[in-house]
């Protein structure tokens, strides 16, 4: 089903896990710091915890209290350049990041959105969520509302909005050693 924006901010309240369109793909997401709800996204897609997630933000202000700075040695400015090309960041999270978002790993991943819809949610939401591409483990991202009708079924909620024109998902840099993970 097709939904507001307003309705997706009551979703992620309760606990719920929402469809939204992305740069390049639809995403899956949901409130990060709720468990429960993590752990549909990870029962859904059938995804392993130990790879962690993405978080996706309107804004900085929304993710400096998940980053531990005394282990980064780059300064802002260079952080924020990363994010200007649709890039997602790996971090160093601090210590209180909950494991269901950093996985095996230290390390949180970030990327800061330009795209209408993520910044909206993010924005009437007050902070970022789960940004993990929208499809089951090992299946091709989805790209259309069918796609995601025949990997997920009909009941699902999908946050009205048109993806963007990227071809491919983010590029992952590890700001510590500044190497690309993933570039496509």
């Amino acid at each position: 089903m097709l939904i507001s924006i307003r309705k997706s901010i009551q979703l992620l309240k309760k606990k719920n896990i929402i469809f939204y369109p992305t740069e390049s793909v639809f995403g899956l997401g949901c409130d990060p710091e709720n468990k429960s709800a993590v752990y549909k996204i990870l029962f859904i897609k059938n995804r392993n915890i130990n790879k962690g997630f993405i978080l996706v933000a309107h804004n900085y202000n929304q993710v400096e209290h998940y980053i531990e700075y005394s282990r980064l040695k780059i300064c802002k400015k260079q952080l924020f350049s990363y994010w200007k090309n649709m890039n997602t960041v790996l971090l160093p999270s601090k210590n209180s990041v909950p494991y269901w978002i950093t996985g095996d790993s230290n390390l949180i991943a970030i990327r800061i959105s330009n795209h209408s819809v993520i910044k909206k949610i993010c924005t009437r939401f007050g902070k970022p969520i789960i940004s993990t591409s929208a499809n089951i483990s090992g299946k091709t991202p989805c790209k259309t509302l069918l796609e995601l009708k025949e990997q997920f079924g009909n009941t699902i909620n999908i946050v009205k909005g048109s993806l963007g024109s990227n071809k491919n998902p983010s590029n992952i840099i590890n700001a510590i050693t500044q190497e690309y993970v993933r570039y496509e």
